[in-house]
């Protein structure tokens, strides 16, 4: 599916600054907000519109602005992933003012948001969660939470996916709830490239045990996702694609080995999935390698502008 070729610039902090952008050599950077209280906030998730999650999300929201519009899908849509729908139409349920559920995939939330239901303005920030259960290592290729904010990323919109991980059933959204705020306005402060969101977990503990906020990089677990053999009702042979058995880090400084310590976990994630190191090995096998090695963008954020921050 194509994707417009212009690039948006999004600035909380100057609406009127927001202009079509060239082909850059380097990312371009977000201004900071400069108060979240005027900042329009999108709130979406994969769990759906009843989910406990996302009242946990529309209160940090509100308690940042009072401006907050909330889409989501009317069903749970963990592990769609990336997923657009194209093959049908896509219903639109309007639940009150500012607030939807549509038939579509996270992914189709925030497009449909952005391009038909949020009115005049553009959203200032997508918040996506809070997800029940973790959204580490493997998971941000499989989540639909993380896929709603890389797809607000994707449209030039600054966005960051928020998760709760649980131990068995027990899940404590006192957790999101006490620190997602505080790490919101802290976030949003910071300068970022545009293709980037933010991953936030929290540890499966009451929120005083919480050792503090740490960032990490998008780890590996040493176990892999089972697979489990059952009877389904009629005694015929069925699959259950199950969780990872465990959440033991490969890396000691990754998300997961944070949350292992009881800390939440900040990643700072991207779309682009080219591997840089073997682009510049492939150099002289095939056609294009060198130049393409050569033409990655620059990862470094631009000097901010001046002004205060939220």
């Amino acid at each position: 599916m194509s994707k417009p070729a212009e690039k948006r610039h999004i600035a909380l902090r100057n609406k009127k600054s927001e202009k079509p952008m060239s082909a850059p050599t380097s990312a371009k950077v977000k201004s900071p907000p400069a108060d979240l209280r005027n900042a329009r906030i999108l709130v979406t998730n994969d769990d759906g519109i009843h989910a406990p999650g996302l009242k946990v999300l529309e209160k940090i929201a509100r308690s940042l602005s009072n401006d907050v519009w909330v889409v989501t899908p009317e069903s749970e849509h963990s592990g769609a992933s990336h997923a657009l729908t194209l093959r049908r139409p896509l219903q639109i349920h309007k639940l009150g003012p500012k607030r939807f559920a549509t038939s579509g995939t996270p992914t189709d939330c925030v497009l449909l948001a952005v391009n038909h239901l949020v009115t005049g303005e553009r959203p200032d920030l997508v918040l996506s969660g809070v997800n029940r259960g973790a959204n580490l290592g493997e998971d941000v290729l499989y989540s639909g939470t993380v896929a709603a904010a890389m797809e607000a990323s994707m449209l030039g919109i600054p966005a960051i996916a928020m998760s709760q991980v649980r131990m068995g059933e027990t899940l404590h959204w006192k957790t999101a709830e006490k620190f997602g705020a505080d790490i919101v306005r802290k976030l949003v402060a910071l300068e970022w490239p545009d293709d980037l969101l933010m991953n936030v977990n929290f540890p499966p503990i009451p929120p005083e045990q919480v050792t503090g906020i740490a960032v990490g990089a998008q780890g590996r677990r040493k176990s892999e996702v089972q697979v489990v053999k059952s009877k389904d009702p009629f005694a015929r042979d069925v699959l259950w694609v199950g969780d990872f058995t465990n959440d033991d880090p490969e890396d000691p400084h990754s998300d997961l080995a944070v949350i292992a310590r009881g800390g939440i976990a900040i990643t700072p994630l991207h779309f682009d999935l080219t591997q840089g190191a073997m682009l510049k090995r492939m150099a002289g096998l095939f056609p294009g390698a060198r130049a393409a090695s050569q033409s990655r963008p620059a990862t470094k954020p631009r000097r901010r502008k001046k002004g205060k921050s939220a």
